[in-house]
């Protein structure tokens, strides 16, 4: 009998009615479990995480919610193996990506638990500057920020089920709100047993986490003023749910995180026997095929100066057939199958569609060769990189994102300002990167790029050794971007606490207002 996904809403355990969405092992389409949530009580688990997990959490200050968020990596380390083995069958993920999902996940939780220790007892913060207000230097202001009342509701993707989970929830966390997680039910295998090793762990209160396994219902018909929503996806369920009557009628503060024509830009100081070269060779090779290409931040368009391109070109597809494709279980194999049947389908598709403005330089669309794969199973598609004429400000590779092991190579004149109007075209990103060892074309660029992009990775023959790529979403910058990316911002320190806290002006007696606040931090 298959096995059914539980949800844990309002302290307990349980299980939707109905048949149920089957979820498959991309390798071998087998059916591994059925995620159901029809029948459960949304608004209920919504009050309950409000009044006891919210209660108990405003009740602790900084330092004690950050030995939680400790408690939670830990808790979660100590069942790695575990979470990898199901993030490979689950997801299609290599060890090396599950790595990337699993790990992403703790150690961005570590991260905000050691970054809590500095804020010490504080229960809230008190921002510098106050204000006097009048000519009597007796009546002055401030501004401060506290927890938010509500829940913060988490819709997350497909690809990582772990670490958009793990980054997500930190934040809430620590600033104080409750969390209800609503994973993608294709790979929502890991987060359930995340959430599993949680509660038998007892390392959160009651009501603090929550876990929707499975179709949101009418979840979203629920949330209230107090409440925040956070979503990671496609653009077009961004937009249906910024427009929802229940969240605009109520405010429901919301951050949506959506599709990136992510770009690279090669720049024309750069030789073959450069250490950048080679940097820029080997990230956006990985982009291509880390996850299979499933990554919000993976490069998608390659723009080369127009006397680099074929030499870019052969030594590209040098670097991407060392990568072996298959069986993700399989020792040597590094790129393994798409998440979901209609990931194949829409990527399959995306290709065609840029193969009608683009022409094939490695790759067709196509399965390719795969290694202990059975014939025709699982949702394979080989890396595919395409070329096109030009930037051609009309062409599909600035509008289309294909979400896989997919990329185009787009020549340019070698000009700061051709590169900075190319990669706009993409209509804002998560993140775009520089290979330069030209300060001045550096500077120029990313200037030019700043403001499309949420976070600009620039690529240095002296940072080669150090840099841990684009597609690395570091818990200290923020991650997001403008436009088609959605235009929300996460993580980046302390910052990513301000989605979830609410700041107020506060204006009276001098003497009062000291007393409420004190100085500094609180």
């Amino acid at each position: 009998m298959t096995r059914v996904l539980n949800s844990y809403l309002s302290g307990q355990w349980c299980a939707g009615s109905g048949e149920g969405s089957p979820l498959f092992d991309p390798t071998t389409e087998e059916v591994l479990a059925k995620a159901e949530t029809a029948g459960l009580d949304f608004r209920g688990a919504l009050e309950f995480a409000r009044d006891k997990g919210g209660a108990a959490l405003r009740e602790l200050n900084f330092g004690q919610r950050g030995a939680l968020l400790s408690a939670m990596a830990k808790s979660l380390h100590a069942h790695r193996d575990e979470l990898l083995e199901l993030s490979t069958r689950s997801g299609g993920n290599t060890r090396g990506d599950a790595k990337f999902d699993i790990d992403g996940a703790t150690g961005t939780l570590a991260y905000y638990g050691k970054l809590a220790r500095q804020l010490g007892d504080a229960t809230f913060f008190l921002e510098e500057g106050v204000e006097q207000l009048a000519a009597n230097p007796r009546y002055i202001g401030c501004h401060v920020k506290v927890p938010r009342h509500g829940v913060a509701v988490h819709i997350n993707a497909f690809n990582f089920p772990a670490w958009g989970f793990g980054e997500k929830a930190a934040l809430a966390l620590l600033a104080g709100m409750p969390v209800v997680t609503k994973p993608a039910t294709s790979t929502a295998i890991v987060t359930e047993r995340m959430i599993q090793i949680l509660v038998d762990d007892q390392v959160l209160p009651d009501g603090a986490l929550s876990l929707v396994a499975g179709r949101p219902g009418d979840l979203l018909d629920h949330l209230g003023p107090q409440d925040v929503l956070a979503f990671t996806g496609s653009s077009d369920t961004g937009t249906w749910i910024r427009t929802r009557e229940n969240l605009v009628r109520n405010g429901v503060r919301i951050n949506v995180e959506a599709d990136s024509l992510n770009a690279a830009v090669l720049g024309p100081d750069i030789d073959r026997d450069a250490a950048a070269y080679d940097l820029f060779l080997r990230e956006t090779a990985r982009d291509m095929t880390q996850k299979a290409g499933q990554k919000c931040t993976a490069i998608r368009r390659i723009f080369v100066p127009n006397d680099l391109l074929e030499g870019v070109r052969d030594d590209l597809v040098e670097e991407i057939k060392r990568v072996k494709v298959g069986n993700p279980a399989q020792q040597g194999v590094r790129m393994g199958p798409l998440a979901t049947a209609s990931q194949l389908k829409d990527v399959r598709e995306g290709i065609a569609r840029l193969a009608q403005r683009a022409r094939f330089i490695h790759g067709d669309g196509g399965r390719g060769d795969l290694e202990g794969v059975d014939d025709g199973k699982g949702y394979f598609v080989g890396p595919t990189l395409l070329e096109a004429e030009g930037i051609h400000d009309d062409c599909v590779v600035h509008a289309l994102e294909v979400f896989g092991p997919v990329q185009t190579l787009i020549p340019y004149s070698g000009t700061a300002s051709e590169a900075v109007h190319g990669v706009s075209l993409g209509q804002g990103g998560l993140v775009a990167s520089i290979y330069t060892d030209d300060k001045r074309f550096a500077s120029e660029v990313a200037l030019g790029l700043a403001p499309y992009n949420g976070r600009l990775h620039i690529g240095s023959s002296k940072v080669a050794d150090h840099s841990p790529g684009p597609g690395t979403v570091l818990p200290q910058m923020i991650h997001g971007g403008p436009g088609r990316a959605g235009g929300g911002e996460e993580l980046g320190g302390l910052r990513g606490l301000d989605f979830y806290l609410q700041r107020t002006a506060i204006q009276g007696l001098k003497t009062l207002v000291e007393k409420m606040t004190g100085t500094g931090t609180h």
